[in-house]
């Protein structure tokens, strides 16, 4: 038997299928006219701690890209630089914005985009600029960080203002403070027990009682003005009545003066102007002392009348 193997022959079909695997792994890999990628710049002001090259980029949840290199933004070192490859298929808008997400507890993050306006403009690259830089948000725990920061700074401030308020003048005048409400308060219960909320409730009593009386007084009290203004009305005009008087006596005094003084006197033209003027107001006047009389005798019979009723006059026998 022949048992010499043929080296060459052996070498020639590994490398022959070696040859075959690459070709057909470059075969599985190349991309198609569809699935063509592109870069961007992503610049982030935050730490990007957890996120590594090959890192996913994802848009809503699906992997449309990678981290493909990462380093300290040249033209401004506060910043990380991050550079992405992605499918042309992905709609990076201009208004689009990316967040580092962290993945679950694992401590290991990627890149989010999120779709701002469907009809905003495409993405493209400004002037000297190699790729489209993408904007971005601050992510979950920055924001957190930031608000933590606040809220702390603002628990500092407070915890030193109650610091400078509870030093110890404040804090014995707050004591003194609270040793009057104390007495305050003795003082008020003392005064508000039970006989005292009884003489209170009584003199509510009284009160709504009086109230009361005052109600039912109210109309007699409106009589009683409305009868004194129709007296006043009826005394005014007796009083006018007497004026008008005094003045024609006046007016005659005067005729009977100047008669006197030019030699005219008349007493009997003088005496038939005077006299019936002087007869009407001692008749006038008359009237007024029986009115004002006949009030006053009223009054001393029955002074409620005043206010309350009026006098009921008795009738004699027979009298209706």
């Amino acid at each position: 038997m022949n048992n010499r193997v043929n080296y060459t022959l052996v070498g020639f079909l590994v490398l022959f299928g070696i040859t075959l695997m690459l070709g057909f792994t470059y075969w599985l890999l190349k991309p198609t006219v569809e699935n063509e990628t592109t870069k961007y710049y992503i610049h982030f002001d935050e730490s990007v701690l957890g996120l590594n090259i090959d890192s996913p980029v994802k848009y809503r949840g699906i992997t449309v890209g990678k981290v493909t290199e990462l380093k300290i933004n040249p033209k401004n070192t506060a910043q990380v630089e991050v550079l992405i490859t992605i499918l042309k298929s992905t709609p990076i808008k201009s208004d689009t914005v990316a967040k580092l997400t962290s993945q679950g507890i694992t401590g290991l993050s990627y890149i989010n985009l999120s779709l701002g306006d469907n009809g905003a403009p495409p993405l493209v690259a400004k002037d000297g600029e190699k790729y489209p830089i993408i904007k971005t948000e601050p992510s979950f725990f920055e924001r957190f960080e930031k608000s933590l920061g606040t809220v702390s700074t603002k628990l500092s401030k407070t915890l030193s203002g109650t610091e400078k308020l509870l030093n110890d003048e404040n804090q014995k005048q707050m004591a003194l403070i609270l040793q009057r409400s104390a007495k305050f308060m003795d003082k008020m219960d003392r005064l508000l027990n039970e006989e005292s909320i009884k003489h209170f409730q009584s003199s509510m009593k009284n009160l709504d009682s009086a109230s009361k009386k005052l109600d039912v007084m109210m109309p007699k009290i409106d009589r009683f003005i409305d009868k004194s203004m129709a007296w006043e009305d009826k005394i005014s005009g007796s009083f006018a009545s007497i004026m008008n008087s005094y003045l024609g006596i006046r007016s005659a005094m005067d005729e009977i003066k100047r008669a006197v003084s030019s030699g005219e006197f008349n007493f009997k033209d003088i005496a038939s102007d005077v006299v019936p003027t002087l007869n009407n107001t001692l008749l006038e006047m008359q009237q007024l002392m029986i009115k004002l009389e006949d009030t006053l005798n009223k009054y001393d019979r029955s002074p409620s009348d005043i206010i309350y009723k009026q006098e009921s006059i008795k009738k004699g026998p027979g009298e209706r």
